[in-house]
């Protein structure tokens, strides 16, 4: 049986009592985090990284350096195995660096669309640090106007 003002009832935690919710999967993100942005970009790192590790892709060249070598340490079927393998993942990582190129280029319109709606003078700013490039901006718009404007 509960009192009647139970509900009014003081609760106390304390320390490493109540309810507690906590992450505990390993957060793994840290090392592409610190990649400078003048050494690379962090994310492709990560998604280069997830097709294959460091030190697989140092295996590999490995085998094969080894396999070229005049003393022949590592078998052919194996160099040839591991050279098949770099070129799946040089193949692959460049499909991951053209998808975040595409995406980054993107980004820089959509950022480039906004200023100019928003902040003019400051897009004529920044489109003035980059004559060449201007044609290529305008362009699309301009494209896109005219076809807004036929019925």
């Amino acid at each position: 049986m509960y009192p009647w003002l139970w509900f009014w009832a003081p609760q106390f935690h304390f320390p490493f009592s109540g309810a507690v919710a906590q992450r505990i999967e390993p957060d793994t993100n840290w090392f592409f985090g610190g990649i400078r942005p003048e050494a690379g970009n962090g994310d492709v790192e990560k998604q280069i990284f997830d097709v294959a590790s460091y030190g697989r892709q140092l295996g590999w060249i490995t085998e094969v350096l080894l396999a070229q070598t005049a003393k022949g340490d590592v078998a052919p079927a194996t160099a040839d195995r591991a050279l098949t393998q770099l070129e799946d993942v040089y193949r692959q990582s460049q499909a991951i660096k053209s998808r975040n190129a595409d995406k980054l280029a993107q980004s820089a319109v959509d950022v480039l669309a906004k200023l100019e709606t928003l902040y003019p003078e400051q897009f004529e700013q920044v489109m003035a640090r980059f004559p060449a490039q201007r044609a290529a901006v305008e362009q699309p718009r301009r494209l896109a106007h005219t076809q807004r404007e036929r019925p």
